[in-house]
């Protein structure tokens, strides 16, 4: 059973290994893009991408191009649309991984974040984005620490990976894509001493800031030290 199917409870339609290789080919032809590293993702076990983000399709393009399944938070509503459109998006994130979280809830969020550490400690790939939202002026923020607390909680590899170019894909105001070449560097796994889900801040603290050091410098991304936050009227529709 996949990753998605762990944590949905349900049984995809279309599997998980065919979407991710359709979308791998349409992706690797039309857009033409540099990858490298990839053999940085563990063989085996579980392990963590961490990356920095761009555009909505950042998710989708880690999943569909790594050598693993990864799976990622989604927007619940992604998961609960009315009609057979509702239907076809439901079944396509269940089916790369993707993992319903409501955002907008505190306790929801903490909830997912402890699934994903669950999904990882059973052998599986799980990927967060530290900065939370995408960046809309291409500079790298501040990391929150769900991502050093999941690194401390599990103990697991995590997996530095910088984006460049992705969020001209997708305008981040527009459902338009349309190719575009892009760059995917997957950086050396950064290992964390397994404390436990009770650890104290500082480590998770000093776990992100390594993990955000690592992100920069593969994204070559100028970095500005403060939390970054979706527009005003409410988080995106791709975050």
């Amino acid at each position: 059973m996949s990753s998605a199917e762990e944590a949905s409870g349900e049984t995809p339609v279309v599997t998980h290994s065919a979407i991710r290789k359709t979308f791998a080919g349409v992706v690797r032809v039309s857009c033409r893009p540099v990858i490298t590293g990839l053999d940085h993702v563990p063989a085996d076990g579980g392990f963590i991408v961490a990356s920095n983000h761009l555009s909505f399709l950042d998710s989708v393009l880690i999943q569909a191009l790594s050598p693993r399944p990864v799976s990622f938070f989604a927007k619940a509503e992604y998961f609960t649309q009315p009609g057979l459109k509702g239907r076809a998006m439901k079944i396509f994130f269940e089916s790369v991984g993707s993992v319903p979280v409501e955002r907008d809830r505190k306790a929801a969020s903490v909830e997912a974040l402890h699934g994903l550490g669950r999904i990882a400690s059973r052998g599986h790939g799980v990927g967060i984005y530290p900065e939370g939202t995408r960046s809309r002026d291409g500079k790298l923020y501040r990391g929150k620490t769900g991502v050093g607390w999941l690194a401390v909680a599990t103990g697991l590899p995590v997996v530095p990976v910088g984006l460049k170019g992705t969020e001209h894909l997708q305008a981040a105001d527009s459902s338009a894509i349309r190719p575009h070449r892009f760059e995917m560097r997957v950086g050396e796994p950064l290992r964390f001493e397994k404390l436990g889900e009770k650890h104290p801040l500082p480590a998770r603290r000093q776990a992100t800031a390594q993990i955000m050091d690592a992100i920069a410098e593969l994204s070559g991304q100028e970095r500005v030290d403060r939390y970054n936050s979706p527009p005003a009227g409410g988080s995106e529709a791709g975050d």
